[in-house]
């Protein structure tokens, strides 16, 4: 398949993957409004028993959480896409990180302040009350920022062990760790966390069909 034709079926296959993605968020957000069975799974989870922590053990918890903290996410990707941008003398990986950076705060920055939804902490589920709970902004950070990285990553050196193993695992596992941290710390509700997932995941592959759309000499493929 010539290469122009390849990133344009890529470029097709990730919008639809976007569409499906935030398709996928709006049934969780239907939820949430409605008060459906997502949202009795919330109070059954936040309410669960949770061991007491050493102070060790808690400042480790902290310390995953923050791999879906805003300001440590930001920082490594911006870093990272300089770093490549200067190497193979284009912008476009900086671009694409700002571009997502943006992205990710305009629409999750614009849909809490929307929904208002208090943190399960407060023992209260309530919308449009002053929260910042929905969606959560640490599981769609955590997987865009890392997801771009991975990205941008395989794209720009297609050398092992990036070519057979694309860093996926890499981003699985941060992902998850933040959303199994949050619920045990019970700082975000289930449905918070996977609308998240849900918007992060969408706008990541959103960036990514901006990159196939537009052509690149300086890009490897």
């Amino acid at each position: 398949m010539p290469k122009v034709e390849a990133r344009r079926a890529e470029m097709y296959r990730a919008l639809k993957w976007s569409v499906a993605l935030l398709c996928g968020f709006l049934l969780v957000t239907h939820q949430v409004i409605i008060n459906g069975p997502l949202v009795h799974l919330d109070a059954i989870i936040a309410n669960a028993h949770r061991p007491p922590l050493s102070d060790g053990l808690n400042n480790f918890l902290m310390l995953i959480d923050d791999l879906g903290l805003r300001g440590v996410t930001a920082t490594v990707l911006l870093i990272s896409a300089f770093l490549i941008s200067r190497r193979f003398k284009s912008f476009r990986p900086l671009n694409l990180s700002i571009l997502s950076l943006v992205s990710l705060n305009v629409v999750v920055g614009l849909a809490k302040l929307g929904f208002g939804r208090t943190k399960p902490r407060l023992n209260v589920d309530l919308l449009h009350f002053g929260g910042l709970s929905y969606p959560s902004g640490h599981a769609a950070n955590a997987l865009l920022t890392w997801g771009l990285l991975s990205y941008l990553i395989f794209r720009y050196t297609h050398k092992e062990p990036f070519e057979g193993m694309r860093l996926t695992w890499l981003v699985v596992v941060i992902t998850s760790s933040v959303c199994v941290v949050s619920l045990f710390r019970n700082t975000h509700w289930l449905s918070d966390l996977i609308g998240g997932l849900f918007i992060g995941g969408a706008l990541l592959v959103a960036i990514i069909a901006v990159d196939r759309f537009v052509p690149s000499q300086k890009q490897p493929s």
